[in-house]
């Protein structure tokens, strides 16, 4: 009987030290910038920020700017086509496309569309599309920007949308419960399980995600409901940015770098 518990004990000791075990990373550098928002970095290494609502894009010496005065607060951005920037004006339903040097390329009033449009969410898609989730029917939708049509393709989604990310093939979506979802551009809805509590989130994969909570940076895979700790310098950060084993830190001093080997 003592043999056994002695087991037990350190089979869940065992277990708690997978679940906390930090994953492997190395600092790499830092960069001063000063920003109201850092929104991450491309496959090109250009950094993006905001700063008192205009839209920066730098490297090195280059320095590239967006401001859109009568539009007011932006209220997202997507970089991951960096020749075609998204981004959304909720205030005004607006959304801008810009081109690789922020110049801008087309403006969307979604109020204008012969259907009834509401968004609260817009990223890039493929074949000249505009992920749309239109609150008028909560359903998710494609907007083609050079016919100026859009389309519902998914059902009503029931549950409040807590974040959201999108890329040329998905919309993916935690709900209010902490569900992650995906819908693919032919409204193919699949449910991928639930995720911890978090401040700010990544979506990494369909399994996995980074997430900030209380100071704390995690990796956390749904393949077993894994949790790991990120070990990083900073306690205290504004918000970071995952892309290609590259981990940037935002804090009030700038930027910080890290390589971190993800499973």
């Amino acid at each position: 009987m003592k043999k056994f518990i002695l087991i037990i004990i350190f089979m869940f000791s065992l277990l708690a030290h997978c679940q906390n075990e930090n994953l492997v990373n190395s600092r790499i550098g830092s960069q001063l910038i000063e920003a109201d928002e850092y929104l991450g970095e491309d496959a090109f290494s250009y950094k993006y920020f905001i700063k008192n609502s205009v839209l920066f894009k730098i490297k090195n010496a280059e320095n590239f700017q967006y401001k859109n005065i009568a539009l007011g607060r932006i209220s997202s951005i997507n970089i991951y086509n960096p020749f075609k920037i998204v981004l959304f004006y909720e205030n005004f339903n607006t959304a801008i496309i810009l081109d690789n040097q922020l110049n801008e390329i087309q403006k969307i009033n979604f109020s204008e569309n012969k259907k009834p449009v509401v968004a609260s969410a817009v990223g890039i898609c493929s074949r000249n599309n505009l992920w749309v989730f239109n609150t008028t029917n909560q359903q998710i939708g494609l907007y083609d920007y050079l016919k100026n049509e859009y389309k519902d393709i998914s059902i009503p989604i029931s549950l409040t949308i807590k974040y959201c990310e999108t890329n040329s093939n998905f919309f993916y979506w935690i709900d209010e419960k902490n569900y992650l979802y995906s819908c693919d551009i032919f409204g193919k809805i699949i449910a991928f399980g639930k995720l911890p509590d978090f401040d700010f989130v990544q979506i990494v994969s369909n399994l996995s995600i980074i997430f900030k909570k209380n100071d704390s940076l995690y990796y956390y895979s749904l393949n077993g409901n894994k949790k790991t700790l990120i070990n990083i310098e900073e306690k205290r950060y504004k918000k970071f940015y995952y892309r290609d084993q590259n981990l940037s830190i935002f804090t009030t001093e700038g930027i910080t770098n890290y390589k971190i080997n993800l499973p």
